[in-house]
């Protein structure tokens, strides 16, 4: 610094306000010498002033590598001498005072860094203050850090720069990728998706850029192009790069530049137009002129640009006295003129502290010194004892009550405390929010600590974003005076149609079909007239249009052909052009399906759909001879036909002893049984039953004989009298378990679900090119050259059953998917827009029933050749309508338990009959009873045993009492019995 500059005089004035009278004449004295000195010896023009202090304080060299060029930057140098004058004036016993050297870097790396080796080298300054710009910054660092001298810079902010990675460099400002967030915050409240940053090809702004891509995908924004200027481009470059932009159809910008590269940038941008309604522009802290400021032609280029900056506490108390002691009544103050003062403050605190008389000197490696006689070895660079302790305090220091707020160091970096969001309007910055990193955007301003104001007050958002803008920003003015927000994208761009891409089918013209004015001229090789469009997905296009609130005409509908007219291959062909860049979006029956959601972004569906099966139907069975065993199924025939002869057999052991009907041979008591039994299906039996048990049993059993035989003759009639189209085949694992031959449509996404999902052998899958060829394929079947199985989407195979629907049927499950929509190109505005307009449309039931009427769609016209009788005659069945066992197992269960239940009775009362009769025998074995007495006994036990009727039979009558005797006489029976006579013989039964 030249001692004769302005500059010089109001710094070295300002210095000697800390001083005593006494100290004030010495200081005037001595800083005269020097003026005469550097007067006659032109060495001393090139040397920083020192600052003179009285007598007996310890000095401590400190650097400064800063220009005084600009307004700005003698600001921030008055601040400095203010901050020195102001520290020592309140602590005048503090021992050592801070000596200032300045050196010029001439606005160049090179001169900065030799600069800084002189500070080293030849004053041995124990710390150094600056450079301004990083890129100056980084080689004063690396030197810094060689002979231990801490580097402090506050407005070095580029985050290539980074205290916790050097010890010895204390950023006392706030770090650039700081204010992405902020920017980040803005973009997610306006609802923008894409943005498109604009960025001085330096380390300065190459350095924000990885941060601000991390930043944006926390918000799913994205960027689809960035655009780096170098300061040297010129003009013409500068305009050629704004017209590719023009060209694209993102409209947010974010500008990262300095001063004089930026006001060029908006000068020419404004020429250009592309600062008009419908573009949004938002700036950093680069462009706020805070640093750097804007040239004044440069600002009115800026009208309705965003910009960000860190924010100043002006309403402190001190900062309120700071002013009035020094007779400052700016408006606007200077922030990094803040800092500059806040860093010279706590400088000079940290030599205090860390001061040590025995550590105040340079440290060498080798005995000599560099010098300008000898080549330089930057290895042999001194190391300052002082250094390590100012450094590690200043990395940790902490002031509350700073000139620009509170001013805490966190391991070398300045913690921030909030940004400021302004609108350029005029020539002001209009400050319409904050951005509170505890908080987020808000309105308004309030410390952390005030625990009056609720997270709500300052617009909190929780995760999903910001809903309303207005709710935490105040509204802006737009570039071009508007007031209404900008989309952040426009369609068409700078003089481009959009392109459509449809599909080319030649079928299922009811979805999308292309109508050539002359087929035979494009034969010819004749000019032809444009095509025309329609189709169902062609008509919800349009009616989505209607529903847009605002318009993207002009467009051009693409056919996806080849020369020939022909579809150019298969649909995910199709779609993986908007990737390349070919169409902006596909219209047409496009399925949505997760693979090609990974290279395109689709709308809502606007149609439903899903994957299905066709197969043929069998012939009518009402034409089957066996049509009458159809109802039952096997099962229940067999069962039925095992109940009627365990009923039968149940009924035959209860009535044996009682009924004469049911004695005989084995031969007839097994027909007469069966007989009973069956007899029962139409009510026909005429034998008596006698036993209790054996009523319980035919009761239940006729039961059971009624219901079947009432659902039987219900099934029938049903058979004889409805049409049933049986399917041949109704289970997918059967095609894939027997290889049966599956098609599908070639150009389709079909084919890898089936092999993938349904895990089909891709040999057994043969590809058609339109579901015109499936007629003809099902016709043939698998076995002679056609298919089994047709798998494609449920709505083209409604539209062929149509006109098939005799004959065809779908069976099984239908494999969801997402239905119809419209593509885009990956992060495309335009989703969300159709997305809406495809809700409003859909739910419009008498829209969407008029244009399913208008392309043959409707569900009340799917089978076109049927009268509405033979529709209401056919029945699909895609099961077994005959009747199980499961159905009646009920029954059979309930009848099966009473007969086993009375068999059980009577077989244990048939128990205690015998063992009654022969208690009985026993208890009279030898005992003389009169005649009458005798009979009765053998009357009663035949009796009880056998029936009334066994009274009557030969067996009886062949046995008699012995005339001569009173004994009884035993017949035939399996007890023998013998009754002693008085004089003790015995008689044997014969």
């Amino acid at each position: 610094m030249a001692l004769f500059s302005p500059t010089s005089i109001i710094f070295l004035a300002t210095a000697s306000m800390a001083l005593s009278p006494a100290e004030n004449i010495h200081f005037w004295l001595t800083c005269f010498c020097i003026m005469l000195a550097s007067t006659f010896h032109p060495t001393f023009g090139n040397v920083a002033a020192a600052t003179p202090v009285s007598p007996g304080l310890e000095m401590v060299k400190v650097g400064v590598i800063m220009e005084q060029k600009t307004t700005t930057e003698e600001a921030i140098s008055k601040y400095m001498g203010m901050a020195w004058s102001d520290f020592y004036s309140e602590r005048p016993s503090y021992r050592t005072r801070l000596s200032l050297h300045f050196m010029d870097p001439q606005n160049d790396v090179v001169a900065a860094a030799s600069a800084a080796l002189k500070l080293i080298e030849d004053k041995e300054v124990h710390a150094i203050i600056g450079p301004l710009w990083s890129e100056q910054a980084k080689f004063v660092v690396d030197l810094g850090t060689k002979a231990q001298v801490p580097v402090i810079s506050f407005s070095a902010t580029s985050p290539f720069l980074c205290p916790a990675q050097r010890p010895y460099f204390v950023r006392t400002a706030y770090e650039d990728s700081f204010q992405v967030r902020a920017m980040a915050a803005i973009i997610q409240a306006y609802g923008w998706r894409e943005v498109v940053p604009i960025y001085e090809d330096t380390e300065y702004g190459n350095g924000l850029i990885p941060f601000l891509i991390d930043a944006f995908q926390e918000v799913d924004v994205k960027i689809p192009y960035r655009s780096a200027i170098s300061p040297s481009s010129r003009d013409d470059d500068i305009e050629d790069e704004l017209n590719r932009l023009m060209m694209m159809q993102t409209r947010v910008f974010m500008v990262h530049m300095t001063a004089s590269l930026g006001s060029r940038l908006f000068s020419i941008a404004n020429g250009a137009g592309m600062l008009n309604k419908g573009t949004v522009w938002i700036v950093t802290d680069g462009l706020s002129s805070l640093l750097d400021p804007v040239e004044p032609a440069a600002v009115d280029s800026m009208q309705g640009v965003i910009g960000v900056r860190p924010h100043l506490p002006g309403s402190s108390d001190r900062l309120r006295s700071f002013k009035k002691k020094h007779s400052i009544y700016r408006t606007h103050d200077n922030l990094f003129a803040l800092w500059a003062y806040d860093t010279v403050w706590a400088l000079a605190e940290a030599v205090e502290r860390t001061w040590n008389p025995s550590k105040t000197q340079y440290v060498r490696r080798s005995s000599t010194r560099n010098s300008p006689t000898t080549a330089l070895d930057l290895s042999d660079v001194g190391i300052s004892e002082l250094g390590p302790g100012i450094a590690g305090y200043m990395r940790r220091f902490n002031m509350v009550n700073g000139l620009s707020g509170h001013f805490q160091l966190v391991n070398g970096q300045l913690q921030p405390s909030a940004i400021e969001v302004f609108n350029v309007v005029g020539r002001k910055e209009r400050v319409i929010g904050y951005w509170i990193p505890k908080y987020g955007l808000s309105k308004i301003y309030q410390a952390a600590t005030n625990n009056n104001f609720t997270r709500k007050e300052y617009g909190e958002y929780y995760g999903s974003g910001y809903s309303v803008p207005e709710d935490v920003l105040k509204p802006p003015i737009w570039p071009g005076d508007a007031l209404e927000q900008p989309k952040g994208w426009v369609i068409p761009v700078k003089g481009k149609t959009m392109k459509i891409g449809v599909p080319v089918t030649i079928s299922m013209k009811e979805f999308f079909y292309i109508e050539w004015p002359d087929d035979q001229g494009q034969q010819s090789g004749a000019t032809v007239g444009a095509p025309t469009f329609s189709g169902f997905s062609y008509d919800v296009f349009l009616e989505v249009l209607n529903e847009l609130p605002f318009s993207i005409s002009p467009y051009e509908f693409v056919p996806f052909m080849n020369a020939s007219r022909q579809s150019a291959g298969s649909y995910n062909d199709l779609l993986y052009g908007i990737k390349l860049g070919e169409y902006e979006m596909v219209v047409g029956d496009t399925t949505i399906v997760a693979n090609r959601s990974s290279y395109v972004d689709f709308s809502l569906p606007y149609s439903e759909s899903g994957v299905s099966m066709l197969v043929a139907i069998k012939d009518d069975e009402r034409q089957n001879m066996w049509i009458f065993l159809k109802p039952l199924r096997w099962d229940l025939w067999l069962t039925a036909g095992v109940a009627f002869m365990f009923t039968g057999l149940v009924v035959w052991v209860l009535e044996r002893h009682n009924d004469k009907d049911f004695s005989g041979s084995q031969g007839r008591r097994l027909g007469i049984s069966l007989w009973f039994s069956f007899s029962t299906l139409v009510f026909a039996h005429r034998e008596k039953v006698h036993n209790n048990l054996t009523r319980v049993v035919v009761v239940i059993w006729v039961f059971v004989v009624l219901i079947i035989t009432q659902s039987y003759t219900a099934s029938l009639a049903s058979f004889l009298t409805v049409q049933r189209l049986q399917p041949k085949f109704v289970s997918v694992q059967d095609l894939v378990k027997n290889r049966q031959y599956v098609g599908y449509q070639g150009h389709s996404f079909v084919r890898e679900l089936l092999i993938r999902q349904l895990k089909f052998d891709p040999s057994r899958l043969i590809g058609y090119p339109s579901i015109d060829y499936f007629h003809d394929a099902l016709s043939k079947g698998g076995a002679n050259g056609g298919v089994d199985a047709i798998f494609d989407e449920t709505p083209y195979l409604r539209l062929f059953l149509a006109q098939h629907c005799n004959k065809y049927t779908l069976v099984g499950s239908v494999y969801k998917t997402d239905g119809f929509g419209f593509a885009f190109k990956q992060g495309s505005p335009l989703v969300s827009y159709f997305s809406r307009a495809v809700l409003a449309v859909t739910e419009n039931k008498d829209k969407m029933e008029a244009i399913e009427r208008k392309n043959s769609l409707s569900p009340d016209v799917s089978c076109r050749q049927d009268t509405a009788a033979e529709q209401a005659d056919r029945v699909i069945s895609l099961e077994n309508p005959s009747l199980g066992v499961y159905s009646f197992g009920g029954l059979f269960i309930i009848s099966a338990a009473v007969s086993l239940s009375a068999l059980l009775v009577e077989l244990l009362h048939s128990r205690c009959r015998r063992d009654r009769r022969r208690t009985c025998w026993k208890s009279n074995e030898g005992l003389q009873l009169p005649l009458g007495w005798s009979k009765a006994l053998r009357i009663m036990v035949t009796k009880e045993e056998f029936g009334d009727r066994h009274l009557m039979s030969s067996t009886y009558l062949g046995r008699d009492l012995d005339k001569n005797s009173s004994r009884i006489v035993p017949w035939r029976s399996p007890v023998s019995v013998t009754t002693d006579h008085a004089g003790g013989g015995d008689a044997s039964a014969p």
